[in-house]
């Protein structure tokens, strides 16, 4: 299995069964995100260097316009889609194999977590896992200490406080926070 299929297969919203080709696979790339993090991680690097890093660790090119605060932990990388002028914070922890695309603009705060997989409910599926997408839309702002659930988009120019968890979608132009997460108010 290559990462074309790989991500094919994960894109298709069937259960990745334990022990599976995909699930295989989907360690294999763990591994690689493993060492490309630690090589982000691990000492300081210009924004130059951070955004190589970053290209080889998503395996698309990375926009001049970029920025990250290491450390940076995700456990795939390869589903990891960026768009221009893009910030993630320190710490942040990106669990990818479901797909996260971040749009133009959005500013990640320090510790957020978007999280695309769930394991199986009953206890002999529990090491499946099935993916959802997090679609993060333009100019989007996402407190500290935010996460985000599979499957989850957030409308742009939107804002989620602090602390907030996001289990559902969030229209554009709205700010959301609590747990679960709920609108607040407009951005007027």
């Amino acid at each position: 299995m290559g990462t074309n299929e790989f991500l094919n297969r994960l894109k298709s919203g069937e259960p990745i069964r334990a022990g599976s080709q995909t699930h295989k696979f989907m360690h294999k790339a763990a591994q690689d995100a493993l060492r490309v993090t630690a090589k982000l991680n691990g000492q300081y690097h210009t924004p130059g260097e951070i955004r190589a890093l970053m290209s080889e660790l998503t395996g698309k090119p990375v926009d001049e316009g970029f920025g990250l605060f290491p450390p940076f932990y995700t456990d795939c990388g390869k589903n990891i889609n960026l768009g221009k002028n893009v910030f993630i914070n320190s710490g942040c922890r990106f669990q990818d194999q479901g797909g996260i695309t971040i749009g133009d603009g959005a500013l990640i705060g320090h510790l957020v977590v978007l999280a695309t997989l769930n394991h199986g409910i009953a206890p002999g599926q529990r090491r499946d896992m099935m993916g959802g997408p997090i679609v993060i839309g333009k100019n989007v702002w996402i407190g500290a200490n935010v996460t985000v659930l599979p499957g989850v988009a957030i409308g742009e120019n939107s804002i989620i406080a602090a602390g907030a968890v996001v289990t559902k979608d969030v229209p554009a132009n709205v700010i959301a926070g609590g747990v679960p997460a709920k609108i607040l108010k407009p951005i007027t």
